[in-house]
């Protein structure tokens, strides 16, 4: 856990860095392309809907939203190679796109969905899950939660020692 904590404390300046440049590559230094170069000669405004649903990635209905003022609350998370997200579930709807790497979610009850780049992706809300990054590079996840002022996002769940 400490050289995964370690790991990503020494990519963020490097991941915020990249992020903020606004350059056409991921890196200027190594040249890979950027995702969203496919996109550099549109010439007029495009509305790709990417997803539309009613349930989470396994099959599982959301539930209805909660009554009072919303709060409304968009992450960035970023994972290095390797690492794993402890058991937790997320008290509140949430769903995002996975910007870069790939992202393997395990359920529980040993449902099992891989996320790769460019897909969007909605949580589960209420059972509890972990998170992989199974991919050969950090993972760059944008996650939008529809919650209230005070809500947690995402509730640890330390007992539970089973392996994904």
């Amino acid at each position: 856990m400490k050289n995964n904590i370690r790991t990503f404390l020494a990519i963020l300046p490097l991941a915020a860095a990249t992020l903020l440049s606004g350059c056409k590559t991921c890196c200027d230094r190594c040249g890979a392309p950027s995702p969203f170069a496919k996109y550099d000669s549109v010439s007029e405004v495009q509305k790709l809907e990417l997803k539309r649903t009613s349930e989470s990635w396994d099959g599982t209905a959301l539930p209805d939203y909660l009554k009072g003022k919303p709060e409304l609350v968009v992450m960035r998370y970023i994972f290095p190679v390797g690492s794993k997200l402890p058991w937790h579930h997320h008290p509140v709807i949430n769903y995002g796109i996975l910007q870069q790497g790939e992202l393997t979610i395990v359920g529980l009850e040993g449902q099992k969905q891989v996320v790769r780049e460019g897909d969007p992706i909605v949580e589960m809300v209420g059972p509890i899950h972990c998170g992989m990054n199974t991919g050969d590079k950090p993972i760059v996840l944008d996650m939008f939660y529809l919650a209230q002022e005070g809500m947690p996002l995402a509730v640890q769940h330390p007992e539970v020692t089973k392996e994904p």
